[in-house]
């Protein structure tokens, strides 16, 4: 890393890296989302489980919170993309 800095100096460094970083965040915000359970759907029509809503608990709430940031995340690095 220092050499890079080093060579390009810190700003090139940050234009250099930034889309690695997009890459990284968009494959990790892909698996976070497919990760999720889907909802129920038509399934209560033909004898599946009628709740509509039910609480996040453990792993669930975990991964619901960690999709959030990460788009976050990846808006944030578009946003920094586009500025420089």
């Amino acid at each position: 890393m220092y050499i890079l800095y080093a060579i390009l100096g810190e700003m090139q460094v940050f234009t250099a890296l930034l889309p690695y970083a997009q890459v990284i965040i968009s494959v990790l915000l892909v698996s976070a989302i497919l990760l999720q359970q889907r909802g129920t759907g038509l399934g209560a029509a033909f004898g599946g489980e009628g709740n509509v809503y039910h609480t996040k608990r453990g792993f669930e709430k975990t991964l619901y919170r960690a999709t959030i940031i990460l788009a976050i995340l990846f808006f944030g690095t578009a946003i920094l993309q586009l500025l420089f």
